[in-house]
């Protein structure tokens, strides 16, 4: 059966205060707009939904030291397509799975919060996994991977290399503690819990990808482009 070209970006719906300064987290902007024009690039259609059909960004991450000069023309253009799309978000449960080939899980601190609970997000990417399609995940994004299933009910990321943000990162964003104080998972804690191996990029701002069957995953906000480029290379050689 042939897989069609077309994807869905996964969205954050949680956007609590976060940070020591009070901003928000959710929406990590890049996370998901350079997925977006990569997989637009390679011929995908693309739609964008969270678990609830609604979002908010984080704060931070439209700051000047996350965005370029190209990514800051696209945020400030409300007729982009990307925005359009993001604006007229769609929920997860009004989908159809079998209508994509291809999952990509975007990020923001916020998705340690609602990706592994999101049924209808979990559920699309497992269809989509079950059909021999290709699910990816960036920063945080890998959240979500340890709830979706394969067809013998064990985690898609048992036994795979994956990767993702590093404790170490969080360490280094004075943020670690805030994370445990919630009592929500690290990426690292997740993927163990399941069985995965973990693999840190050398510094954790490194642009850093893996490819492990048809799991792709990477490990910061650097790393959203290379991420999805590795995502549409796995794709065509399916």
């Amino acid at each position: 059966m042939s897989l069609p070209r077309k994807a869905i970006i996964a969205i954050t719906s949680y956007n609590g205060v976060f940070y020591e300064d009070g901003a928000r987290t959710g929406l990590f902007y890049t996370e998901a707009l350079h997925p977006y024009l990569t997989l637009t690039k390679a011929g995908f259609q693309v739609d964008l939904a969270s678990e609830t059909g609604t979002y908010g960004i984080d704060e931070h991450s439209t700051a000047k030291m996350f965005v370029s000069d190209d990514d800051e023309k696209i945020l400030h253009d409300p007729n982009h397509e990307f925005n359009v799309k993001l604006k007229n978000l769609h929920k997860a449960s009004d989908l159809k799975p079998s209508d994509y080939g291809l999952f990509f899980a975007s990020a923001g601190h916020a998705t340690l919060w609602d990706y592994p609970t999101a049924k209808s997000l979990i559920a699309i990417a497992e269809d989509i996994y079950k059909r021999g399609g290709v699910v990816a995940a960036v920063c945080h994004g890998p959240a979500i991977l340890p709830p979706i299933k394969d067809a013998n009910g064990d985690s898609i990321i048992k036994g795979k290399t994956v990767t993702g943000f590093t404790t170490q990162g969080e360490v280094e964003m004075n943020v670690l503690d805030r994370i445990k104080a919630a009592g929500v998972q690290t990426i690292e804690e997740g993927a163990a819990e399941v069985g995965a191996k973990y693999v840190a990029p050398a510094h954790p701002f490194d642009d850093f990808s893996k490819i492990d069957g048809r799991v792709v995953t990477g490990a910061n906000p650097a790393s959203a482009h290379s991420t999805a480029a590795n995502a549409v290379k796995v794709f065509d050689s399916l």
